[in-house]
Parts: structure tokens; C-alpha cells; sequence
């Protein structure tokens, strides 16, 4: 029998199984007011990459702009033709997951997003492909590993509108799990997208966050639900088994 999914009020402690309180916003990052590290490199424009493990962080009070987000995002462009790995923009500049993803992430984003389209109407697709999903007013450029979204949503020409997505799935990279535990979880109610999904092959564990409320930082999902590999996890409409997903050696 499996154990039903365990509602918890939003917290801001770094990982799934940290002590919660009603009165703060769904986060998942350290509570010690210290910026979170990212193992991404972090490119800010205008900085050369001088070679791998080289971190050039973008200072907090650069303009962010349209302007400076459209020279990152041609940077990004160039970049993803020579250079392998992930590459997204963040307010601190550009980031590069240099580790290619492994067998247990891609199977497990595969499998999560089989099992919701069993569970889903015929117009409504979980997506794992491209294009990104950015805003420029932002200044953010994101790619989910899956994208629940509506087939008629999806037509027309460049990046998804972010405000179209029901839901948004990460699956925690190994080299980088900062980047889905606190950056995304800090950006994604940001653009708008009422339901973020993270499944962590490290531990076994994950998270849905939802409810967009203000707090003086901007927006904040307010309430996170944990559940464990082998429980039942529901995800926006629709609840689907995590039996038998891989995790990382």
C-alpha cells in the first residue's frame, strides 16, 4: 500500500525533510541569509569563459535590462552550438550546468512525464523538449525538464509564455542541486508558473510547491507538500505513482 503524500505549510530550509512553519514562503534553500552557492558556472556578459570550473559572477547592481538580457540570451545561443551542457539566465547572469545529464535524470523526467500523460486528457502534453520559457522584463530564461502544458498553448514560434504553463518538473542535477532547490524555487513563481515539481534521484525525496502569494521579496509559492519515492504524488489535476524511480548511485 502506498502512503499518501504528506501536506506541509511552506519553509525556508534547504532540502525536503526540514522542519516547516506556516508563516514563510515555499523555499527550499539555507536559512542563513548568506546568497546560496551555485557549482554552475555564472557568466556575466561581457566576461570571457576562461576554461572549466571558472565562475564569473554578474555584480547585483548591473542594469538588468531588455538590452543586456538579449546580449545574454545571444551569448547562450553561440554558446549552446560548441560547449555541452545546460545553459539558463538568472537575474545573476548566465548558467552553465557543465555536466551533461545522466541515465537515472533522464529516465526519471521520462517516466514522470509518461505516467502524467496517461493520467491527462488528450490536449494537454507533458513536454520535455524545447524551446525555453523566459521572460525578458525578467530578465529570466529557464528550461524545465518537463513541461505541462496545452497542445494549443504550444503552437506558434519561439520561447513559451510562461503564464500558459499549468506545471513545471525538475529533476535535481547531482553536479548542481542548488539551482532547482533555491534559484528555480525563487524564480519560477516569479514568471508566473503556479506549480513547480521536484524530484530529487540524490535522496529519494521531492517536493510540489504551489500557491503564488506576495512577500516583501517578491513573489513566493506559500505551500510545499513532501513526499517520498513510493508515495503517491499529486501534481497540479493529476496524481501519479513514483514507484520504482531510478536514483543516483
Amino acid at each position: 500500500m502506498r502512503r499518501s503524500p504528506r501536506s506541509r505549510p511552506a519553509t525556508a530550509a534547504n532540502g525536503p525533510s526540514a522542519p516547516t512553519t506556516r508563516a514563510t514562503a515555499a523555499t527550499a534553500g539555507p536559512s542563513t541569509g548568506r546568497r546560496p552557492s551555485m557549482k554552475g558556472t555564472i557568466l556575466a556578459p561581457g566576461h570571457r569563459r576562461r576554461g572549466v570550473g571558472t565562475m564569473t559572477i554578474a555584480p547585483d547592481d548591473v542594469q538588468r535590462d531588455t538590452a543586456r538580457f538579449r546580449a545574454m540570451r545571444d551569448i547562450v545561443g553561440q554558446m549552446r552550438e560548441r560547449i555541452p551542457g545546460k545553459f539558463e539566465i538568472t537575474k545573476e547572469g548566465i548558467v552553465h550546468d557543465m555536466m551533461a545529464p545522466g541515465r537515472p535524470h533522464e529516465l526519471t523526467a521520462a517516466q514522470v512525464s509518461r505516467r502524467l500523460e496517461k493520467a491527462m486528457p488528450d490536449d494537454v502534453l507533458a513536454h520535455t523538449g524545447t524551446p525555453d520559457v523566459e521572460v525578458e522584463a525578467e530578465g529570466i530564461m529557464r528550461h524545465p525538464d518537463v513541461m505541462i502544458i496545452a497542445v494549443a498553448d504550444m503552437e506558434g514560434e519561439g520561447s513559451f509564455d510562461p503564464r500558459t504553463l499549468i506545471a513545471v518538473i525538475e529533476v535535481v542535477s547531482r553536479s548542481n542541486p542548488d539551482n532547482d532547490w533555491v534559484s528555480k524555487v525563487r524564480d519560477y513563481p516569479l514568471l508566473g508558473i503556479p506549480v513547480y515539481a521536484i524530484f530529487d534521484p540524490r535522496t529519494g525525496s521531492g517536493a510540489v510547491l504551489s500557491d503564488i502569494h506576495r512577500t516583501p521579496e517578491g513573489p513566493r509559492y506559500a505551500t510545499r507538500k513532501d513526499f517520498l519515492y513510493g508515495e503517491d504524488v499529486t501534481i497540479a489535476e493529476w496524481t501519479i505513482s513514483t514507484d520504482g524511480l531510478p536514483r543516483y548511485a
